[in-house]
């Protein structure tokens, strides 16, 4: 393929520089910050690492300890290969997300923007954001758990503390992405070492072990927590932020160079994966060593922590076990929070705030787990964790089908598109997930309509539409022929001029908001020259906002109202005297009484301005919950232009 073939398939010019070259980039903070141009291999390699860690975190959050636990505790060490089954899954998978990014220069919930309609693109954002819920869910009660065991925090308190402990990890993005990756990689390394020193003390039998790795039939039983760790370890919603993550770095968009990046980039994957692996299988072994060899079943995470010191005979054995399980649930939160705003931004091309994403993603999450807490207490909670990796692993269909339908397509991949054997393994494993999630739900459905009763009719009704609905989806996914998307033609200057010049007014009516302060001459020197310009008529308006504005409107008569009145009364004969000789086409004055934004926007619609002038204060964050930010709702309820004065202009005049 020629070099100008890349550039097509790629979106992007092929020797692409440090500009980003897409138009719409993926957590745009971010995007490209990373230089990796480095003459020495290793310092190339190492600023190539980093994306797989932040990924590989979600591999051993606190829904993976409640599946893994349970593994080991009930069925000692023979689901150890269902573990090297998923981490194997997790590399291809993740190594594939990864190329997408790096290729295509798109994350994953962006190219199913581009290819699905909007249906199709709606259905997987909510299947998104359940999964980001539920990996939410784990992560809070993890860390909950984890503080209710070090500290000895009520766990109902402590679950209210994770509630906002989120927003202090958020002030790490304004660090950048490296600092954040460090970050990672400190939390990670203190799970390491604390599953190292507990499997060193517990002597587990090695020749079990190693039978462990042998694959064999599956109970019930093993079904359903073996979905559990499926779900845990190839998470739906890490497909969506390591095809992100990767475009951190500064590639240059040559075939030499996206070449090497996805070199390194599986390099990246590999090892880091393949830690997560040792974390997740130490905690299985750990537990089959410690309660299956001696017969215990273990139905909470507190119950586990407590009986390791009373087995081990070592006090050290708990504490590092929460320990690890806070620095899990910690690690965890702070992908989720990254995961979340790449699908929003991805899928509904909308961003919001990363504080108030995380703040409603985890408000849903509080709400479940205080319910349940309350209800069924820590084994509720045990049994909840468990719960949501059965749900994140009905998902991951539906994120493992894009991907392997993006990366098998030529005209979005150009040469680096999967090679048939990557295809067919790929497509194999997708078919094992659906396989064993199709096993799951008809089993679980059958389970919930027997317990029901006489009611089950009713529990059919409200399930089996859904799941054959989204079989049929997943089926129309599979085989619908890949239509690329055809990206829109460049926007030519002399277009945007033309439509310009067409479309220039006059304006007839010049409003300007004022404040009844000296700072006011700096807006009405705005508004004048503009009603100026346009031969308009120039409406001053200010609003009463006082304890009788808000409360009586126009029948308030207190002091303030009055000196509200003189003051414009005075303002509007001042300049219809100093301007008498200019091209306005007359002066006015309107009071409005009450909340200001909502005031303004009344008279903007009921005057019919065609635009409004209003200053700007200069405060931000605290001091805009205080005093309110009438700028940003004006000018979503005026429906007219608005010209925000700054502060600097105002303190000029």
């Amino acid at each position: 393929m020629r070099q100008d073939d890349l550039a097509s398939a790629s979106g992007s010019p092929a020797g692409g520089g440090a500009t980003a070259p897409f138009p719409d980039p993926s957590l745009v903070d971010v995007h490209r910050s990373v230089g990796v141009d480095h003459p020495r291999l290793f310092r190339r390699l190492f600023a190539f690492l980093g994306p797989a860690y932040m990924v590989s975190v979600g591999y051993m959050d606190p829904g993976n300890w409640a599946t893994d636990l349970e593994a080991g505790a009930s069925f000692g060490y023979r689901l150890i290969w269902i573990l090297l089954m998923s981490n194997l899954m997790a590399v291809l998978l993740q190594t594939l997300s990864a190329r997408l990014g790096l290729v295509t220069g798109r994350d994953l919930a962006q190219a199913c923007r581009d290819s699905y309609p909007r249906p199709v693109r709606w259905v997987l954002f909510f299947l998104c954001e359940v999964a980001i819920a539920a990996t939410d869910l784990a992560e809070l009660l993890g860390t909950a758990i984890g503080l209710n065991l070090l500290f000895g925090i009520p766990l109902e308190v402590a679950v209210l503390i994770t509630g906002f402990d989120v927003l202090v990890l958020l002030g790490l993005q304004r660090l950048g992405i490296r600092k954040m990756e460090a970050f990672i990689l400190a939390l990670v390394f203190t799970i390491g070492v604390c599953f190292i020193f507990q499997i060193f003390i517990s002597r587990p039998e090695w020749s079990g072990v190693a039978s462990g790795f042998v694959p064999g039939s599956l109970s019930r039983a093993e079904l359903y927590v073996a979905i559990g760790m499926l779900g845990a370890t190839v998470m739906p919603h890490n497909l969506y932020l390591h095809s992100s993550l990767a475009q951190t770095r500064n590639v240059q968009r040559t075939r030499q160079g996206i070449r090497q990046a996805c070199r390194y980039n599986f390099i990246d994957s590999a090892v880091a994966l393949n830690a997560a692996f040792f974390v997740n299988a130490a905690i299985l072994i750990l537990a089959a060593a410690t309660f299956w060899r001696n017969g215990i079943e273990v139905n909470e995470l507190d119950q586990a922590h407590a009986l390791l010191d009373d087995i081990l005979g070592t006090a050290l054995a708990p504490v590092a076990f929460a320990l690890a399980l806070l620095c899990a649930g910690q690690s965890s939160t702070l992908t989720g929070t990254l995961a979340g705003q790449i699908t929003m931004e991805g899928f509904l091309h909308f961003r919001i705030r990363p504080w108030l994403r995380r703040l409603i993603t985890r408000s849903i999450a509080l709400v479940p787990a205080m319910i349940v807490i309350g209800v069924m207490g820590n084994t509720g909670s045990y049994k909840l964790l468990i719960l949501s990796q059965v749900i994140l692993s009905m998902q991951l269909p539906f994120a493992v089908v894009p991907l392997i339908k993006f990366t098998s397509s030529r005209p979005k991949m150009g040469p680096f598109v999967n090679r048939a054997w990557v295809q067919v393994l790929a497509w194999i494993i997708a078919g094992i997930i659906i396989v064993l999630n199709v096993l799951l739900v008809v089993g679980e459905i059958g389970s919930w309509s027997r317990a029901a009763g006489s009611w089950g009719w009713l529990v059919m009704v409200c399930t089996i539409p859904p799941a054959l609905a989204l079989g049929a989806m997943l089926v129309w996914m599979i085989f619908r022929p890949e239509r690329d998307h055809v990206p829109p033609p460049p926007v030519a200057a002399a277009d945007v001029s033309a439509r310009a010049l067409q479309a220039t007014r006059r304006f007839a009516r010049v409003g300007v908001a004022l404040e009844a302060k000296a700072s006011d001459s700096g807006m009405l020197s705005e508004a004048i020259s503009l009603a100026e310009i346009h031969g308009a008529e120039l409406l001053l308006i200010h609003v009463v906002e006082g304890v009788g504005g808000q409360w009586y409107g126009q029948q308030t008569g207190d002091t303030e109202s009055r000196e509200d009145e003189r003051y414009m009364s005075e303002l509007v004969a001042q300049l219809q005297a100093r301007l008498g000789g200019r091209n306005i086409a007359g002066i006015r004055g309107v009071l409005g009484y009450g909340q200001v934004a909502r005031e303004l926007v009344r008279i903007a619609r009921g005057e019919q301005l065609d635009i409004l002038v209003v200053g700007g204060h200069g405060h931000r964050g605290l001091a805009d919950l205080v005093h309110g930010q009438t700028i940003s709702d004006v000018r979503h309820g005026a429906g007219v232009p608005l010209l925000a004065v700054g502060k600097d202009t105002i303190d000029r005049a």
